[in-house]
């Protein structure tokens, strides 16, 4: 008897999901370079949810985790403009040979904790980033939103507790090959040394560098404390943004109806990449101590030193990034408008 009622079960659930994917009249190809146990994974999973439901199933949404469909940035970019991946997730690194200036988010301290920048990235200045790409990919690649994928940078290595920027000095500094991470580290007085992600935890292990700047999400996803990592001081320099594209030629082909819903359901993975590396980091900070690691967390005086020894990049980032003075700018400014209305809301909460 239960298994004729499971096999009629599994019958029912099999016609219900032939009968939605049949009814799909659009399916979405979305892609993340990544593995489903990262924050990227959980935003395209609620994505998916979202359009499949709100659409009653007329828009579908596949999902390729890997390197199925493109394997580097500009390869998945250029997917997007052709039109053979409709949905792509990348890191600034990942699209700064297209749109330079989006590098803005990776410039150190200007943003001082998950409320700001959720204001922000929730705001105008997206928008404004999304007109600039569209108009520099000559209409092809638009930005849909820019979520969390990992939490914040923070400087980790195999030496000593890192508490001022004089502490850095000398210190081999893993950084991605790109001209701004390595004026980052140098303000710093570390040694910049640019390796690929593949190659991070076999150098650390052998001191080819001796430290890195990551969140601690990814941090003990690659096992790195096995490598030697012990020491983490939670400066938070950046902000780890993660840039949701789209073919605008599939979007601009929708119904405003379809339109809606897929915005909508941009606007739920992003919620839902900003909640997922505040979850995911509880049990990361307690394995990072388990196995040895230590934990600091730096003054506001400390913070300042930091904030100091960076500003020459800011000069460097607008005198020698494509538009890069414009967005800065942009990007203070909306900064300024999220602190001031975080910290009115925290004054109303209080009272």
């Amino acid at each position: 008897m239960l298994k004729t009622m499971l096999k009629t079960v599994l019958l029912a659930s099999t016609l219900c999901v032939a009968g939605l994917a049949h009814a799909a009249d659009i399916t979405l190809r979305a892609t993340a370079n990544s593995n489903e146990n990262d924050e990227d994974y959980d935003g395209l999973i609620v994505f998916k949810n979202y359009i499949e439901n709100a659409s009653n199933g007329a828009i579908a949404v596949e999902l390729f985790i890997g390197t199925q469909l493109c394997a580097t940035g500009e390869e998945c970019l250029q997917g997007v403009a052709d039109g053979s991946i409709d949905v792509y997730i990348s890191t600034s690194g990942g699209a700064a040979g297209l749109f330079p200036y989006i590098q803005v988010l990776d410039l150190p301290y200007l943003m001082s904790d998950d409320r700001v920048a959720e204001e922000v990235l929730s705001g105008n200045f997206t928008r404004e980033l999304r007109a600039k790409a569209l108009a520099d990919s000559d209409n092809k690649i638009r930005l849909m939103t820019i979520g969390n994928t990992g939490g914040w940078r923070n400087y980790a290595n195999t030496k000593k507790t890192v508490k001022t920027p004089d502490d850095l000095k000398g210190l081999k500094m893993r950084t991605v090959p790109a001209a701004l991470p390595q004026q980052v580290a140098t303000s710093v007085g570390a040694a910049p040394t640019p390796i690929p992600w593949p190659e991070l935890f076999t150098s650390l292990q052998t001191g080819v560098v001796e430290g890195t700047a990551n969140g601690i999400t990814d941090i003990m996803s690659m096992k790195f404390p096995d490598a030697g990592l012990k020491y983490l001081t939670l400066d938070g320099h950046s902000y780890m943004g993660a840039f949701w594209w789209m073919s605008n030629d599939r979007f601009q082909s929708l119904t405003p109806a379809q339109k809606q819903i897929v915005v909508d359901g941009f606007a739920a993975l992003q919620q839902a990449t900003f909640a997922s590396p505040k979850r995911k980091e509880i049990a990361a900070y307690q394995d990072f101590i388990k196995s040895g690691g230590e934990v600091y967390v730096p003054t506001n005086e400390e913070k300042a030193a930091f904030k100091g020894a960076v500003t020459p990049v800011f000069d460097w980032f607008k005198g020698n990034v494509k538009d890069g003075g414009e967005i800065f700018d942009k990007f203070q400014a909306a900064v300024a408008e999220a602190e001031a209305k975080v910290a009115a809301e925290r004054a109303a909460d209080l009272n």
